[in-house]
């Protein structure tokens, strides 16, 4: 049984993986102060209440984009499930070639979701993760991860507008009655929910056109079928891609039994 873990900068999500499919899966928020027996204690309640046994754990796979929580996992994994997890990063197998000018800038999780994106919906396609930020990625029909372009999420947009001023308060992320507002909460919500709709949709068909057209448009992220709805960009939204890029990496990754057709070349061609 796979547990592959997905560590964002606002939340943890975990999923379970038996023979291939998503068995069950949690979220938790992140926090870099934590120890790894205090995240062990989660994971130990969160497993049995779905009917799973940490026994059962043998192998996990993470991507990360906070560094202080890498070794607490690795602990957690080495202590509690004795594995040694996958950490995805350089030197990872990912079926992706990455084209950016420095490779290591790109972000574990971003790798992770081109990966299952070409995977399971062929490319040319762009991959938009909203969450912390809004984060798009493309990926042309050769496996090659070309660039991307990152902006400020929904929530810390709203963060930032209840942070840097006086009067303007926190509103929930829903769609206003109309793109012009009539009192300061369906303002602000105009601005945010509509707003950043309207910035998806630009930026995808940008997108689209440098790399010549035809492209899937996959949407990831806790945020992705607000969007959509709004939007109506995406051809589909997965909000298990991170995971299920892990599950597939983690098999590319995994060491091959000698004896198998595919170690020794003697497979079907």
């Amino acid at each position: 049984m796979l547990l592959a873990v997905d560590i964002g900068n606002t939340n943890i999500t975990l999923g379970v993986f038996e023979d291939r499919r998503l068995a069950a899966k949690w979220r938790i928020a992140t926090d870099a102060a934590r120890l790894a027996d205090e995240y062990a204690l989660m994971v130990n309640q969160l497993l049995p209440y779905r009917g799973l046994s940490v026994s059962e754990v043998d192998a996990v796979a993470i991507c990360s984009v906070v560094p202080p929580l890498t070794p607490t996992f690795v602990e957690l994994c080495r202590n509690d499930f004795g594995v040694d997890p996958l950490v995805v990063g350089a030197g990872s197998r990912t079926g992706i070639k990455i084209l950016y000018d420095n490779p290591r800038d790109v972000g574990a999780d971003r790798v992770v979701d081109a990966a299952a994106a070409l995977h399971l919906y062929g490319g040319p396609v762009i991959v938009v993760d909203i969450g912390t930020a809004i984060v798009f990625d493309a990926v042309s029909g050769k496996g090659e991860y070309l660039g991307g372009a990152i902006a400020p999420g929904i929530s810390v947009a709203a963060d930032a507008l209840f942070h840097s001023t006086s009067l303007l308060r926190r509103v929930d992320l829903a769609r206003p009655p109309e793109a012009i507002g009539r009192n300061t909460i369906h303002a602000i919500q105009s601005g945010l929910v509509l707003g950043s709709s309207e910035m998806v949709k630009g930026m995808v068909a940008r997108f689209d056109r440098e790399m010549g057209g035809g492209s899937r448009v996959v949407g990831t992220g806790g945020l992705a079928a607000l969007v959509e709805r709004e939007a109506n960009v995406f051809d589909v939204v997965n909000e298990d891609l991170t995971l299920a890029g892990l599950m597939l990496v983690h098999e590319m990754n995994e060491p091959q039994d000698p004896r198998s057709p595919a170690a020794t070349g003697s497979g079907p061609t």
